[in-house]
């Protein structure tokens, strides 16, 4: 499988003109652009030559305007203030970011700073670009930080202030505790990462005191939980109305697959699907300035409703209307009644050739990269001209995806099964698990997941420096940054699991997980992922679990260690999954 790897990539020199120069990707410095910027780099000319403007009149497709602060300002930076010597794996990560907040960016890299921010007065991403992020043997996708600025503030000197601030706090989450774990993870030493800095234009059009994009969309040419009559190689397709915070952090979305978009996810009914799709977005926060704090991600981020986006005129493309009377969907906002985003207009109407697009990218992005992929992008729609609807579709990222081609035949009804599904996300086996961690059902409350998160990390933390892989199950999404669609978790704080399970129960019956960073991370570490839901046979056998001998026991979790290893088996061909123990007497018990 090709690797996509342009690590010697290199961009024209900074002019020190960001809109009206010459190139509309730079650099600044002479040392590596890290890997998402190398992804960009490599991607932005193919994709050029691969999708054909013919096809896609209506629509400007390009690598948003981008100035990459290589990696040697940041060896500068780390040196000059004394930086390297901080005792990190004592200091939590705000202090961290403090520390870093005090000192001094080198003054040629000031002075480049300076040049860009008197010229620009639009929102900026201030973005991450690691020499380990993205490269698929070392899958680091979404641990470093990425900071928004709205950038209009009349006085530049304000402007400047703001953008050194976003790079210093960008330079500072290399330290992080969730970096830290990684590169523990991965058996790198903390010394050979280096950070990069992408300043980019972020896609998107003002509406009153928020800056968002119309649609953020994370595409994937592979599908693991592709439902019938999609296959995974037909792939799927997620997307949000905002930023693409939304999908990220593994929050409500709308996805399909581009061989059948007009197939609306398997919700049960209606009821299911208003409650289960996207009400909340973020934007850049263009108003009233907030509380001042620059070690916050999202300091200059705000949470807006879907009234918000109907009022900011967001929405004739993306949104449906529930009609209760007649108890069903209509696309369009033409009537009144509770909007729903299922992106119906785009999909089903085909006002826009949305679905087109995505296909369109996926085969240039794999034919480019030589592997299956996921890509990024967010798309701001400009008007119309005649019948047809312009728009500006920004490409932000691409990554190479693991697929494994390993055979691997499931028994569904093996009477040994501890856990058993046919919704499995993976493909191959592992027989090296003992250890179970799983959370306790009768003790599990959306209230208490946070709390669940941090027990977790904790046992995580001993099996992995015991390098005891384990068997990992609870309950709703994993990693969601919703505490009530699951546990807040992030991949270093689980990275010792082997095999996860995501389990429902009627009070959490979420839809399945579809997190861009986290199943990136949870792909290349060759994890096996078990989505059971409640009431189906045979899921997880409890009783089981609950007489195995135990290790340790909080009031939400249990960790227990059968006397046999455990057998994970996964079919990627039909997403199904098993893993097995061997037969005793509780594997006759009735399942939960």
């Amino acid at each position: 499988m090709s690797v996509l790897k342009p690590l010697a990539a290199e961009l024209p020199v900074f002019d020190r003109k960001f809109w009206d120069g010459t190139f509309r990707c730079t650099q600044i410095g002479s040392g590596s652009l890290g890997g998402k910027a190398n992804g960009l780099v490599f991607i932005k000319d193919l994709l050029a030559k691969r999708i054909d403007p013919k096809y896609f009149p209506d629509v400007d497709i390009n690598v948003p305007t981008m100035a990459v602060v290589a990696t040697d300002c940041f060896d500068q930076f780390i040196a000059q203030n004394h930086l390297a010597g901080l005792p990190f794996d004592e200091m939590p990560d705000d202090r961290i970011a403090h520390a870093f907040q005090k000192c001094d960016l080198p003054v040629e890299l000031l002075g480049d700073l300076r040049a860009l921010i008197v010229q620009v007065k639009t929102p900026l991403a201030i973005r991450s670009s690691s020499l380990l992020e993205d490269a698929l043997e070392r899958p680091f996708a979404g641990v470093y930080a990425t900071k928004m600025i709205p950038n209009n503030q009349f006085d530049p000197d304000i402007r400047f202030r703001r953008l050194v601030e976003a790079v210093k706090f960008v330079y500072a989450s290399t330290y992080f505790r969730e970096a830290r774990d990684y590169i523990r993870t991965t058996g790198t030493k903390p010394s050979e990462e280096k950070m990069a800095v992408i300043i980019q234009e972020v896609v998107g059009q003002r509406r009153g005191d928020r800056f968002y994009p119309d649609i953020s969309g994370v595409a994937r040419s592979y599908n693991f939980y592709a439902f019938e009559p999609a296959r995974p190689e037909d792939g799927i397709v997620t997307l949000a109305l905002g930023l693409g915070k939304t999908i990220v952090d593994g929050g409500l979305a709308w996805t399909f697959s581009p061989t059948y978009p007009e197939k609306p996810p398997p919700f049960a009914t209606v009821q299911e699907l208003v409650k289960g799709t996207q009400t909340e977005f973020w934007a850049v926060n263009m108003g009233k300035p907030p509380a001042y704090d620059p070690v916050s991600e999202t300091e200059y981020m705000v949470h807006a409703n879907l009234a918000d986006a109907e009022a900011d005129k967001a929405l004739s493309l993306l949104a449906s209307t529930y009609d209760p009377e007649r108890d069903r969907i209509v696309p369009g906002i033409g009537s009144r009644g509770p909007r729903i985003l299922n992106f119906a207009p785009l999909l089903v109407r085909e006002e826009f050739p949305l679905n087109d697009l995505a296909k369109a990218l996926l085969n240039a992005s794999e034919k480019t990269v030589k592997a299956k992929v996921e890509i990024e992008f967010a798309i701001t729609f400009q008007g119309r001209r005649g019948e047809r609807t312009r728009a500006r579709l920004g490409f932000l990222q691409v990554r190479s995806m693991v697929v494994s081609d390993q055979v691997v035949d499931v028994n569904l009804s093996d009477p040994r099964a501890i856990v058993a599904s046919d919704m499995v996300m993976g493909n191959g086996t592992a027989d090296d698990i003992q250890d179970i961690v799983f959370v306790r059902p009768d003790k599990f409350s959306p209230m208490h997941t946070p709390v669940i998160a941090q027990q977790l990390e904790s046992i995580n933390r001993e099996l992995r420096d015991q390098h005891r892989p384990y068997l990992l199950i609870g309950f709703g999404r994993w990693g969601s940054s919703h505490p009530s669609l699951g546990i807040p978790i992030d991949w270093s704080q689980i990275s010792g699991a082997r095999a996860i399970v995501e389990a429902t129960l009627p009070e959490m019956n979420v839809e399945l997980s579809q997190g861009s960073h986290f199943f990136h991370n949870l792909s290349s570490f060759r994890a096996s992922y078990f989505m059971v839901q409640h009431g189906r046979r045979p899921g997880v056998n409890w009783d089981w679990l609950n007489c195995q001998p135990l290790v340790h026991e909080t009031e939400f979790i249990r960790h227990v260690r059968p006397t046999e290893r455990l057998s994970v088996r996964v079919d990627g061909r039909t997403a199904r999954g098993i893993i097995l123990s061997q037969l005793s007497d509780n594997t006759s018990q009735a399942r939960k």
